[in-house]
């Protein structure tokens, strides 16, 4: 197998102060949990950004704040950010203001969900501007994969020409209202794939552990973080470091390397 590329994802959208005291929300607190995390391990950084009042955003002044710090500290990551739909409007203006910047990969969700308590709505001409510009700029998408048909309007878009290959996925397993995180339901979607693509396993909430160890298993790659797990265990919340950690644990465990920035570039065919 590859050796394991590890994403870690600090912050998302959804964790608040009230929900999560130790989630980073500031610039310099997301970029000391990155640095952390690369340490420990991580070669993916999955951005997103927070406006002053600590609310989500997509403002391009924010992630370009994260993205210089970054620089400076020197640390040594691929930057993927964010162009999700609850960061403010959704238009493509606004989810794709920040894709002229300096970062390796960006997230392209596929087509339309369902969350907890929003609808996830990516019409095919926001999905299509939105490829076009990371093409424009040399930012590789990770797909994002939260119902079955998002996979298939992905292979119809690399189809049409809108996304190249070679594809990387990133299987979104157990948000509320999308697709269950089971270990059926991810051997469904692996199967699915295209030949010569790449995939991460996101496993939210309880479904973190079972994902994650079935994908290292099967052969795919990992993302971790307060995004996806506020909890360690029962009644124990995460930190970053806490859950980079145990994917490091379980990797080790089950004979499969972790993969260091270059290394993850080279499995991701990023040139950047």
């Amino acid at each position: 197998m590859e050796k394991l590329i590890v994403t870690i994802a600090p912050t998302g959208n959804v964790p608040t102060r009230e929900k999560h005291p130790q989630a980073p929300l500031t610039v310099d607190e997301i970029v000391a949990d990155i640095k952390n995390c690369v340490e420990l391990g991580a070669s993916i950084a999955h951005i997103h950004v927070r406006n002053e009042d600590l609310k989500p955003t997509s403002d391009r002044k924010v992630f370009k704040k994260v993205l210089k710090r970054i620089d400076d500290e020197k640390i040594d990551v691929i930057k993927q950010l964010s162009t999700g739909a609850r960061g403010g409007e959704n238009t493509f203006e606004w989810r794709g203001q920040m894709l002229d910047l300096d970062c390796h990969m960006a997230s392209l969700a596929t087509g339309s969900s369902n969350f907890a308590k929003m609808v996830n709505a990516n019409s095919f001409e926001l999905i299509e501007k939105l490829a076009v510009k990371m093409n424009d700029n040399g930012i590789k998408p990770e797909l994002e994969i939260f119902d079955y048909s998002m996979m298939t309007n992905a292979l119809w878009l690399e189809k049409k020409g809108v996304l190249k290959g070679p594809l990387h996925f990133n299987l979104v397993m157990g948000v509320p209202g999308s697709m269950p995180g089971t270990i059926r339901n991810l051997s469904f979607l692996v199967d699915s794939l295209p030949p010569g693509s790449t995939w991460t396993v996101s496993g939210i909430g309880s479904a973190q552990v079972p994902m994650i160890t079935t994908a290292i298993l099967l052969g795919g790659h990992v993302r971790t973080g307060i995004e996806d797990c506020l909890t360690y265990k029962k009644d124990v919340p995460a930190t970053n470091s806490m859950l980079v950690e145990r994917i490091v644990k379980i990797a080790g465990m089950l004979d499969r390397p972790i993969a260091n920035v270059a290394e993850a570039k080279e499995i991701l065919s990023i040139k950047k």
